[in-house]
């Protein structure tokens, strides 16, 4: 043999000496304090609390929020309403200005106005409950003031007093009617 290979170098010395002390050295858990772990835990709590506070005053600013939006919605939700009645009270006021004799021209007056009340009912959802003689009473959409003796079948519409009105499918106020009795 040769001398090389009987002695080791030192590169080789330090190669095989390297493994056994990292082993060595990851083996040994790092040993801390009380005091740092105690640190450690309060650094952690403290994270935690603001993270906390953090989300709960977001959450309160989102209630605020939607308590706000819901009150400006009842406060405006008749605005777009309001909007489509404005050139009827025009209407109205330009009628009432007039020193206009003629009754017929008044007359035709009033039928405009009215479709354009009609129209601003028909933007704003709202729909006419009419019910012609003969129809048969519903209570969902009709309120009987009287019953009288006919010769319509029972509980039908005989008269209608007053017409009711829906708003989006919602009854604001039942047509007002009389209805046959029954025999």
């Amino acid at each position: 043999m040769t001398q090389e290979n009987q002695n080791p170098s030192p590169e080789q010395e330090n190669s095989a000496a390297d493994p056994v002390a990292s082993e060595a050295a990851s083996a040994e858990p790092v040993t801390k304090t009380p005091e740092q772990e105690i640190a450690e835990l309060n650094q952690k709590i403290g994270e935690l609390q603001d993270n906390f506070l953090r989300a709960k005053a977001e959450g309160e600013n989102i209630r605020r929020r939607a308590v706000e939006d819901i009150a400006k919605a009842h406060k405006f939700a008749i605005e777009s309403f309001a909007e489509h009645l404005v050139p009827v009270t025009d209407s109205l006021y330009a009628a009432l200005s007039t020193d206009a004799g003629d009754a017929k021209a008044f007359k035709e007056g009033l039928e405009i106005t009215l479709k354009q009340l009609l129209s601003a009912f028909e933007k704003g959802l709202m729909t006419e409950i009419n019910p012609t003689i003969g129809d048969k009473f519903d209570p969902y959409h009709h309120q009987a003031i009287a019953s009288v003796p006919s010769a319509q079948e029972s509980n039908t519409v005989v008269s209608v007093l007053q017409r009711g009105y829906t708003v989006a499918d919602r009854v604001l106020r039942p047509a007002l009617v009389t209805v046959s009795a029954p025999k």
